[in-house]
């Protein structure tokens, strides 16, 4: 039996029908199809699935138990798997103490560097770390940033005490901890706050003459210690959780004043190598920092400077030159955070592997695409085997193979329709073959702005004093590199500046429960749930599998799951309901032939025919039909939609809305390129209804339909955060010097 393809034989995994493939190893293969085909289930759900599962096998019980457990693919015959490297475009999660430089381990290599050469000699390499005590600063325990409690707001200049001075929950008059107070007498209670001495102030919030000083009365503590204690320290016996939320307003977080925000204290800063401390290297974007490295020509740190000046190489190759060692992971965008993770494996001298990307292309200039193709090129010439889903034609022509998966979403999908090569796929007719061959045409009459509202002396993150006027009543699109300040200028100041206009529609998480589904954040399951219990004469509450109608074996989870301690847990459909979810007596009741589940399994765009004369449903099943969700079942986990789909869902449910501004950040992720085509007229039908749309956008095909272009550059970090242009997507073309004008013409 041949070992140089990956064999898979009846694999019905979600919606796949019972399909069989061999892969190539050693090769490029690009799954390319729409937005719900089932390239991810082949992808994710099986091959990397499978791979981790049988690695896992190989462990002893006591590892298996601590590692993460996957379930086993609904497959006849997986053959010749072999150990898989999933980089996908999770966030990077982790807290504040979570760097760019801890994540890639380059922070590790930077603190042995001063601990071996730097002048003068402090301590080894835990002293420049600011997670250990040794390093870190004694004022903010190494987080760079302290949090405080404004209470001043929350206090009365003009009343006393007895008035109800503290605008604080505990403290208004007649309250236990306002009584305690009063008993103690410690301060004037029918003076006013703003003509209280030093010391009676200090007496009021910190119960002391100094506020360090010895109390005075056990009962007062003070009030600004009470909300130290409270908010800062979440003390929950003091105070109802849901109040602490309430109050958290309060809190901001300043830059620690001992430290200045980097970290470290004051011995381990005085540590220098090449002339800097190793937080201002810290500081230093990567393309700076690698000069500085450069210079340093001590023998004893040659290996260390050698290897942290590779990283960073392949950091600014991979286009990331404007990060720095310090920026915090969790601010790190999906496409960043992917590109972050590639790195890491790069320095990898290992073969036989197969590694899966997810849209490596996401959040990429065209300018970029280039250099991460190159890296997946120079994977697979180790001699491993490198899978990708993608929508980004650049990244499917460098595959060795092309395996295409439709025809379309949800039921409609899970077939292969296409395998073969790149020039091959032009010509097979399929939809994506079809889809590559398209060329967008540039907007022949774009609209004028109605006004403008003006963004001025922006200075957030990179962006240097930028003033730019942002359009109202047309579609504008912001470009520019990756790191060049688009984010910054439009979800940072201008989302921020214009809130109570904007309605922000991006790919974040949608922070609802496990149980959440499209029809409970569109708001619709209760108008589902009336109609059928009017037509049943019974209670809503029993088409719920949250309260009365839920299986009462399962618990309306419609699967049981049997952890077996060291193994893979098993999940079994619930034998009761059959992984309905719903009791027997509420599956009874049926509404035009079909049962409460029946309904939530339909598609939307069947559901919208079944629901066509019920004006509030069918309007949003209709915008989800709009913005390409028509094959998601109304019931489908929102926890297992996609980035791009979570960003549909959102748009559909603000899609009926007049007057807004609406804010986009990459609508195009996960979409495939004829779905490119339907969202742009659902942002034009947006405009046309008189608001007004900002895309935030590296799509060339989407570039060319603004109305208005505005592009940030002129190159990302520090060499970035400059408007370097505005105007027609015409003018542009003709009179632009930007990256951006350079690739809208080459297209063209």
């Amino acid at each position: 039996m041949m070992h140089d393809k990956i064999v898979i034989q009846g694999l019905k995994q979600n919606n796949l029908k019972n399909i069989s493939l061999e892969i190539p190893k050693e090769k490029i293969v690009v799954f390319t199809g729409v937005s719900g085909s089932g390239k991810s289930s082949i992808v994710f759900d099986t091959i990397a699935a499978e791979s981790q599962r049988q690695m896992n096998e190989t462990y002893s019980a006591w590892v298996r138990g601590r590692l993460e457990k996957y379930e086993k693919p609904k497959v006849e015959k997986i053959e010749n798997l072999s150990a898989s490297v999933i980089v996908d475009q999770s966030r990077l999660g982790g807290n504040s103490r979570s760097t760019v430089g801890t994540i890639s381990d380059m922070y590790s290599a930077l603190r042995l560097l001063f601990s071996r050469i730097g002048q003068p000699y402090v301590g080894t390499a835990s002293y420049f770390s600011f997670n250990d005590p040794n390093g870190m600063c004694p004022e903010c325990f190494g987080i760079g940033k302290v949090m405080t409690v404004d209470y001043e707001d929350r206090i009365d200049p003009e009343k006393t005490w007895m008035e109800g001075m503290a605008d604080l929950p505990a403290f208004h008059v007649g309250n236990w901890y306002w009584k305690k107070y009063e008993e103690a007498n410690i301060f004037p209670l029918d003076k006013k706050w703003k003509d209280f001495t030093e010391t009676e102030r200090n007496r009021l919030l910190y119960g002391a003459d100094t506020p360090d000083g010895k109390r005075i009365s056990k009962q007062v503590e003070g009030v600004a210690n009470y909300l130290n204690k409270m908010l800062l320290n979440r003390d929950t016996s003091l105070i109802k959780e849901a109040s602490v939320k309430r109050m958290m307003s309060l809190v901001s977080e300043k830059v620690c004043p001992v430290c200045h925000g980097k970290r470290l204290n004051e011995k381990t800063l005085s540590c220098k190598v090449a002339g800097y401390d190793i937080s201002e290297m810290c500081e230093m974007e990567f393309s700076k920092l690698v000069e500085v490295l450069k210079t340093i020509d001590d023998p004893r740190a040659a290996t260390i400077v050698d290897a942290l000046v590779a990283s960073l190489t392949r950091m600014i190759d991979i286009g990331l030159p404007y990060l720095s060692m310090n920026r915090e992971s969790s601010t790190l965008s999906g496409g960043e955070a992917q590109r972050l993770k590639l790195v890491r494996y790069m320095g990898s001298a290992l073969t036989g592997m197969t590694y899966i990307f997810d849209e490596p292309s996401t959040g990429m200039h065209p300018r970029d695409v280039h250099r991460m193709t190159n890296l997946l090129k120079s994977l697979r010439d180790r001699g491993n085997t490198v899978l990708v889903v993608e929508h980004d034609k650049d990244v499917i022509s460098i595959a060795d193979e092309v395996i295409d998966v439709g025809p379309l979403a949800g039921k409609n999908g899970g077939q292969i329709l296409f395998q073969g090569s790149y020039e091959s796929l032009l010509v097979s007719g399929t939809l994506t073959g079809e889809a590559m061959k398209q060329k967008v045409e540039i907007k022949k009459n774009p609209r004028a702005p109605r006004e403008f509202l003006p963004i001025r002396n922006a200075c957030k993150h990179n962006l240097k004093n930028v003033s730019v006027d942002i359009p109202v009543g047309v579609l504008t699109v912001v470009t520019g590199v990756a790191g060049s300040g688009k984010s910054s200028l439009i979800r940072d100041v201008f989302a921020k500046e214009y809130e109570d206009r904007v309605v922000l529609v991006d790919q974040s998480a949608i922070t609802a429960t496990g149980r959440s589904t499209p029809v409970t954040f569109l708001g619709i399951f209760d108008e589902i749930r009336k109609v059928m219990a009017e037509d049943n004469h019974v209670n809503p509450g029993l088409f719920s599998f949250n309260s009365k109608g839920a299986c009462p074996v399962c618990g309306g989870k419609g699967m049981v799951v049997t952890e077996l301690v060291f193994m893979d847990p098993v999940t079994t459909v619930c034998e009761a309901c059959e992984g309905k979810r719903y009791s027997k007596e509420a599956l009874s009741y049926q509404y035009r032939g079909k049962n409460i589940q029946e309904i939530l399994s339909m598609s939307a765009s069947d559901a919208y025919e079944f629901f066509r004369d019920h004006k509030k449903i069918s309007k949003y099943l209709k915008a989800m039909i709009h913005v390409g969700l028509d094959y998601l079942s109304l019931g489908q986990p929102v926890s297992t939609l996609s980035g791009g789909e979570r960003q549909r869902l959102k748009l559909a449910k603000y899609l009926d809305q007049k007057g807004n501004i609406y804010v986009l950040d990459e609508p195009t992720t996960g979409l495939h390129a004829s779905d490119v085509g339907k969202i742009m007229e659902l942002l034009e039908s947006l405009v046309d209804k008189g608001n007004t749309v900002i895309v935030i956008e590296h799509n060339i095909d989407v570039m060319k339909q603004a109305d208005y272009i505005i592009d940030i550059g002129p190159d990302g970090g520090s060499s970035g955060g400059e408007v370097v242009f505005t105007g027609t997507v015409r003018e542009m073309m003709e009179h632009g010097e930007s990256i951006t004008a350079k690739y809208i013409r080459r297209d063209d």
